[in-house]
């Protein structure tokens, strides 16, 4: 059976997606935080969306529009982040991202 080969931006921004969503819980549930936590879902998941959407891009300039969306989102995605941590809802290791296995 046909399987496609490996892709590290989108096994990435999948992963980064889901870390999002699991912040999300965990600023709504125990924060109680829901302004500024919908902001950063948004952004967060919608990296991804751009990057598949991109894959599968009609010509190289809609892959390179969408990917540029991708880019704009992962950039408010952090913004987001950086004021979560400002406003202290996230701590330092909330916000961080997991150690890279070598």
């Amino acid at each position: 059976m046909w399987k496609p080969k490996s892709n590290p931006l989108q096994e990435k921004s999948f992963a980064f997606a889901v870390r999002i969503i699991n912040v999300y819980k965990h600023l709504t549930s125990n924060k109680k935080e829901y302004v500024m936590s919908q902001q950063l879902l948004r952004s967060g998941t919608s990296v991804g969306a751009n990057i598949e959407e991109a894959l599968q891009g009609q010509s190289k300039k809609d892959f390179i529009a969408k990917l540029s969306i991708s880019l704009k989102e992962a950039y408010e995605s952090d913004y987001w982040i950086r004021l979560l941590k400002a406003g202290k809802m996230l701590t330092e290791k909330e916000a961080g991202s997991p150690k890279r296995r070598e």
